[in-house]
């Protein structure tokens, strides 16, 4: 298990920690992950979070390759086994606050955890895209979250121009994805100066505001999660059919099937 957590002074600091994977998550890590935030549903201890990956190249690469292909699929159009749908804190219940600190790669399967957190702290060297079209796959769960929290035509063009783009800090920060810029190696202090406020608050006003924010955008959420599996089960191309594009696209910066490297040219916008 590669997930590790610290709590000092209410903040509890969870770091995804492959640095030698991209932090890519593999079966056991998604695990770990699901029970790390239900543990603190009810440890009195942890007041907010910081979430975060060790190394600095990179904060998550999605699911990693070598274990996807272990996941058994239904043999239905309605229903899909995916274990990174259990990683985030909303879907294991949970409202303390969760801060994002970005270093590095944001991508494809990482944007589970990031759609599911109240704000993003990054650096302009921190890149974000979306790399399913290019490898044959629908991104829909991860499309359906940052899609409720980027402008519609920024998801829509991060979700469809795969690896071809990055999205920089910079342009993340301008297009609200980001609420804040840090020095380089500076974004897991900057997430924490901000967590520390939150802890230091009434737990039940701020709980209760998370809850509320959530509340607001919940119901068209759901709904459109709810769509998901079809849409993957008619759009993917087959396993053999994506592996074959992986084996074809050189110098791949993850192993994440929800979020391999770029591959190709890339334009920083």
């Amino acid at each position: 298990m590669s997930i590790r957590s610290e709590t000092v002074e209410g903040v509890a600091t969870v770091v995804l920690d492959r640095p030698e994977k991209h932090n890519a998550i593999d079966l056991a890590d998604a695990r770990a992950l699901a029970a790390l935030w239900r543990g603190f549903r009810t440890d009195p201890g942890v007041r907010a979070a910081v979430v975060t990956g060790a190394g600095g190249r990179a904060f998550c690469t999605g699911i990693d390759r070598e274990v996807a292909g272990d996941v058994p699929q239904p043999h239905s159009p309605y229903a899909i086994e995916d274990p990174l749908l259990t990683i985030g804190p909303k879907a294991n219940d949970l409202w303390v606050p969760v801060i994002a600190a970005v270093e590095g790669m944001a991508c494809g399967g990482a944007f589970y955890l990031l759609s599911e957190t109240e704000f993003l702290v990054a650096t302009e060297e921190s890149t974000f895209f979306d790399p399913h079209t290019t490898y044959g796959m629908v991104s829909a769960y991860e499309a359906m979250g940052m899609a409720q929290r980027m402008p519609f035509g920024e998801v829509a063009r991060m979700a469809l121009m795969g690896t071809a783009e990055r999205i920089s800090g910079r342009r993340a920060y301008e297009t609200g994805l980001v609420s804040e810029l840090a020095p380089p190696g500076g974004a897991l202090d900057a997430a924490r100066r901000c967590a520390r406020v939150l802890a230091s608050y009434p737990t039940e006003a701020v709980q209760g505001t998370v809850r509320s924010v959530w509340a607001a955008k919940e119901a068209a959420r759901t709904q459109a999660m709810a769509q998901a599996p079809h849409l993957i089960a008619l759009g993917n191309l087959s396993p053999e059919r994506q592996a074959a594009l992986f084996a074809d696209r050189p110098g791949r910066a993850g192993s994440g099937a929800s979020g391999s490297g770029p591959g190709g040219e890339v334009r920083v916008r």
